[in-house]
């Protein structure tokens, strides 16, 4: 069985600033991790992997050159393989441009059973992507997977969307997105960050390498992009009332009628 995992690295949002002027995000001096729902998809391959003979696990990531930094750190918690897709090209991508350069990298690998992502990144936030890709590759899917069994090729995935818990069955080759309450990530060992980078390898396709339409990459082949980026400000007042508590109730009644407010 052939399990490939996407991953993105993003900016540690803990770290994250904007810049009152540009609106744009400071990513200066900010520390880059893996996005923490792919983690948790790394480490399911990982465990399918340890119950089953003949698994390989393969990491693929768009991004930036310094994006290898998180395949090693995939590589140390246990993957076999890791494809870095990565050219200036691919720049200014948004969720549909980068679909389409995974999906052609994907289809340069040929052999996949399974395709785990993380159910969304916390930078964009829009878990597009995962979708996207199934819709692309012609693809059943699960999202929002809580627990993945597995017996020969049918795919049994307990869901929890919203609240609701759904059962699934699929067939391989499929693509389901995790969320966190799948599993507990591994911690990297000493071992396997020297195996990462000493015994294994981060090989980087580019634009040449898959033969991509440049009017569906980066900038040209993204039709949506983020005009700016703000902090909201929390400057509205709020109704304080000094009165006991048997009137609390119909001051608030009172100051939704006024407001127009329950008649949304």
């Amino acid at each position: 069985m052939n399990i490939i995992v996407t991953i993105k690295q993003v900016p540690d949002t803990d770290e994250v600033k904007i810049d009152p002027k540009t609106g744009s995000l400071i990513r200066e001096g900010v520390p880059s991790i893996i996005n923490p729902e792919d983690k948790h998809a790394i480490e399911e391959a990982l465990r399918i992997r340890e119950k089953q003979d003949d698994v390989v696990v393969t990491a693929l990531s768009m991004g930036p050159p310094q994006a290898e930094n998180a395949l090693r750190e995939a590589l140390a918690m246990g993957v076999d393989k890791a494809i870095l897709l990565s050219d200036w090209a691919f720049a200014g991508a948004d969720t549909l441009a980068t679909t389409y350069i995974l999906s052609v990298a994907i289809k340069k690998l040929k052999k996949y059973d399974l395709i785990f992502c993380g159910r969304q990144a916390i930078d964009g936030d829009t878990g597009q992507v995962g979708p996207q890709l199934a819709e692309v590759l012609n693809l059943p899917q699960v999202t929002f997977a809580e627990e993945i069994n597995i017996q020969g090729n049918v795919v049994t995935v307990k869901s929890n969307f919203d609240k609701v818990i759904r059962t699934i069955e699929v067939n391989t080759p499929a693509l389901i997105t995790v969320t966190k309450g799948i599993n507990r990530p591994r911690f990297k060992t000493m071992n396997g960050v020297l195996r990462a980078f000493r015994d294994k390898e981060v090989v980087t396709w580019t634009k040449g390498d898959l033969k991509l339409n440049p009017m569906r990459i980066g900038i040209n082949g993204s039709p949506t992009w983020v005009r700016n980026t703000f902090t909201p400000s929390h400057s509205r007042g709020g109704l304080v009332t000094e009165k006991q508590s048997k009137d609390l109730a119909g001051d608030i009644l009172d100051f939704l009628l006024d407001k127009n407010l329950l008649n949304a």
